[in-house]
């Protein structure tokens, strides 16, 4: 059976005088990924594809150094885009994000709505699939849009699935159904 491993990138090094989607990884996040390799090695992940911010990209190219395989940037699997938001205080942060799965037709938070980031996201990982026609294919992402793209295959509710996946984390899903085969919550400590 071929897979689609959906990972959420590694910890990054939180700097409230940059904006998030130009963080790179933290020293935590750079050593969590060898353990993450080594789970996911069971896996057989094939190529594997990032989104273009830092802390995504640094997350896949050290599973691809782990596992010998393969890294490219693709456009469309990045993060929901909140460009334009400042730093909030996480309960405040949560609180609209809520708001955000919750009305997902409405421009809630940043610069575009739940459902314009799902699409776009969607897009981009079908057409890495219709390109790599054989073998698993790992995409390295962000929680926003892996919680929507698993909450739209049957996986759960969006911001439950946001609020369980940890830095890094994973979800498996069947290739071509989409069919959500196993969700890795957290790097053990």
């Amino acid at each position: 059976m071929r897979k689609l491993i959906l990972v959420k990138h590694a910890r990054p090094q939180v700097d409230e005088q940059v904006p998030s989607h130009d963080w790179h990884l933290s020293e935590e996040g750079r050593a969590a990924c060898r353990p993450l390799a080594d789970v996911l090695r069971s896996h057989d992940p094939g190529v594997i594809m990032t989104s273009d911010e830092p802390k995504a990209v640094e997350t896949a190219q050290l599973l691809g150094e782990e596992l010998a395989k393969p890294v490219e940037t693709v456009k469309g699997l990045h993060e929901h885009d909140r460009s334009n938001v400042p730093m909030m205080p996480t309960r405040e942060f949560l609180s609209t994000l809520a708001l955000f799965f919750k009305h997902r037709d409405r421009l809630v938070l940043g610069l575009e709505t739940a459902n314009e980031a799902a699409v776009r996201f969607r897009e981009a990982v079908e057409r890495i699939i219709a390109t790599h026609a054989s073998g698993n294919i790992t995409v390295v992402t962000h929680g926003t849009v892996l919680a929507l793209f698993a909450a739209d295959h049957g996986a759960g509710d969006a911001f439950s699935l946001y609020r369980k996946l940890g830095l890094p984390s994973f979800m498996i899903f069947s290739l071509p159904d989409y069919a959500c085969l196993e969700i890795f919550e957290r790097m053990p400590v």
